[in-house]
């Protein structure tokens, strides 16, 4: 792994689910186990960049020597991301983001009752799209891509819609590589058009590639 020299180049990093509460007892959330965020945060930060981690409730040991910052529901996590995107070269939204919350939050526990429960959700903020339409030239905005089907077109179509410098696809319905595995395999698709295809391996050795290749970007446009 390339190290960076002079100047530590500074890189954002979300990881793990946010959860969206009901109620006092009840939340809405996914199954990302933030694995592959926190290996990115390490990764970085065996690259010598001066990293920051936000992270979503996750059952992960915290990274020695990175910045971590906990948050639980999708606002706290956008409030974060925008408070320190400023100050960040690179950031790698690698977090699963809820789409939607409850437009309204019951204080105690909603108790049982006969008959059926109807919940109303509002859309959350789009920290990525948000991110990409006000896009500063020196940063190198990266997504995910976390799809059950039609992966490369559906990557494709966020990579142009949010305004990414790269996304990277991963088929979460494959369970060898989806949420709380240990591996992953995942494709690279950058703004340029160039697709990059890294095999199935360790989280650990797959973010070591993804950092490798965006230093080699961001490090160009810096000389």
């Amino acid at each position: 792994m390339k190290n960076c020299d002079n100047k530590k180049i500074r890189i954002l990093i979300t990881a793990g689910p946010t959860r969206e509460k009901i109620d006092d007892v009840r939340f809405i959330t996914n199954r990302s186990s933030g694995k592959m965020g926190y290996a990115l945060a390490e990764a970085a930060l065996k690259s010598r960049m001066d990293v920051t981690l936000i992270s979503g409730p996750v059952c992960l040991n915290p990274v020695n020597g990175v910045k971590t910052i906990k948050v639980e529901s999708a606002s706290e996590m956008a409030a974060a991301v925008f408070q320190n995107a400023p100050e960040c070269e690179i950031i790698i939204s690698a977090a699963a983001v809820a789409d939607y919350m409850p437009e309204t939050v019951t204080e105690g526990k909603i108790k049982k009752r006969e008959g059926g429960l109807v919940l109303k959700l509002k859309r959350t903020t789009d920290i990525l799209e948000t991110l990409g339409a006000s896009k500063r030239k020196d940063l190198f905005l990266v997504g995910f891509a976390a799809e059950t089907e039609k992966l490369l077109e559906n990557a494709e179509g966020k990579l142009k819609k949010k305004n990414l410098d790269l996304i990277i696809a991963n088929n979460v319905a494959d369970s060898s590589i989806g949420f709380n595995s240990d591996s992953n395999e995942v494709t690279l698709i950058f703004s340029t058009g160039q697709t990059v295809d890294i095999p199935f391996g360790s989280k650990k050795s797959i973010a070591e590639t993804i950092i490798d290749k965006i230093l080699n970007i961001v490090q160009k446009k810096h000389q």
